[in-house]
């Protein structure tokens, strides 16, 4: 797998295993719309803020004094409404006071789970294209990982979703395997996996003693198909570490507030770790996502209906410039295929795209490890406000010209 700015193998300090990761590949194309001026599609932030009154909650809770270090586990207000969330959508009961761990968003969740979970190689199995933190947790935590190849469906709306080979799965499992890290909705390619994709793992899971983390932040952002929490499957609640967060759903991304769900014994693994990552954090947005998971069903799916508009908006255009693109399921992001421009180098398309139109997108590549399966794909966010994605899908028609 190649990463943008990686650091030379030479490099005389950081160790063997982090040396093929440099600068993810978010902040290099971000920072390269800025330099020139390029409309971003590239890195998953919304550019307006969530609901107002979920930011004068964490005003009011500055105000009023709540920024000094908050409980190890984070407040309790806030891990009730997390535990009623998970039972008021999926009838997931845990105990806030011994089930749910407030984190530094999803990415500290999944790094302290598998750097409590994992000895030195132990093997980690994923999804690929998989988001680039599951590559570089896995190393940190001295772990070993295995891809199974997603495939991409006919392009189009009704193409269908993603697939893979059932085999491939039950092949790579073995005596090392020590954890399933499943994304659903997956980021990038917005497949929403099925229920009999998800009774495969389970099974697997509850075969081989395995545990499963589930990274799940995009769960209220289902466009076809439903999300199905794994947790929610026969045997696998007391083997399921579930993630999920307040910055996709709420447009809070920079507050950095997830959580773990968890039955005692795992949730107390990843608490270990994550006490020495980064403590606590996020004291006054902490009361301010109570806020936001009291919202009310009104405000999920005003949040669905907007972004399956711009799923919409954006799918269409990109079709109309000429990219094949594969409609997600789930998720704020479409997938594109870039050979009908004469490349297939995804990772040069996208650096020369700001230049050429003026554009930000993010090459799939250097999500996988099998390059040859996503050099030719892309990957653009429909985050955005529509004058936004209008703008983007004018000057992405000009690339024919």
């Amino acid at each position: 797998m190649r990463y943008a700015a990686a650091v030379h193998p030479g490099d005389p300090y950081i160790k063997a295993s982090l040396r093929a990761f440099g600068e993810t590949i978010f902040a290099e194309m971000s920072a390269l719309a800025v330099r020139t001026g390029a409309i971003n599609l590239g890195q998953g932030f919304p550019d307006t803020d969530g609901p107002s009154e979920v930011a004068e909650a964490a005003i009011n809770a500055i105000r009023n004094g709540h920024n000094q270090y908050p409980p190890g586990p984070g407040i309790l207000p806030l891990r009730q409404a997390v535990a009623q969330h998970q039972l008021d959508f999926y009838n997931l009961v845990y105990d806030p006071g011994t089930e749910v761990l407030i984190t530094a968003g999803a990415t500290e969740a999944i790094a302290a789970s598998l750097l409590a979970l994992c000895e030195p190689g132990d093997e980690v199995i994923t999804f690929e294209p998989y988001y680039d933190s599951y590559a570089a947790t896995i190393a940190m935590a001295q772990a070993k990982r295995r891809v199974i190849t997603l495939r991409p469906p006919a392009p189009g709306n009704g193409g269908g979703d993603y697939t893979f080979d059932p085999q491939d799965l039950r092949n790579a499992v073995g005596p090392r395997t020590k954890a399933i890290l499943l994304n659903s909705p997956h980021n990038p390619t917005g497949k929403v996996f099925t229920n009999e994709e998800l009774q495969l793992v389970a099974d697997l899971c509850i075969e081989h003693d395995l545990i499963a983390v589930t990274d799940e932040v995009y769960e209220h952002l289902v466009f076809s198909g439903t999300h199905i929490p794994l947790a929610t499957l026969d045997g696998m609640r007391e083997r399921t570490i579930v993630i999920s967060s307040a910055g996709k759903t709420f447009s809070f991304t920079g507050w950095k507030i997830g959580w773990i769900c968890a039955p005692p014994a795992l949730l107390n693994a990843a608490r270990t770790a994550k006490q020495f990552l980064t403590y606590v954090n996020g004291a006054p947005f902490q009361h301010a996502i109570v806020t936001a998971l009291g919202l009310g069903p009104d405000y999920y799916r005003g949040f669905h209906d907007d972004m399956a508009a711009k799923r919409t908006l954006l799918c269409t255009g990109l079709e109309e410039a000429g990219f094949p693109t594969f409609w997600p399921a789930g998720t704020y992001f479409v997938t594109t295929d870039i050979r009908p421009f004469g490349t297939n180098d995804g990772k040069a398309f996208c650096l020369g795209l700001p230049e050429a139109c003026g554009v930000v997108a993010v090459p799939n590549v250097v999500f996988y490890d099998n390059e040859e399966a996503g050099s030719h794909l892309i990957r653009f966010t429909f985050c955005k406000q529509d004058h936004v994605l209008n703008g983007a899908i004018e000057r992405l028609k000009t690339l024919r010209q």
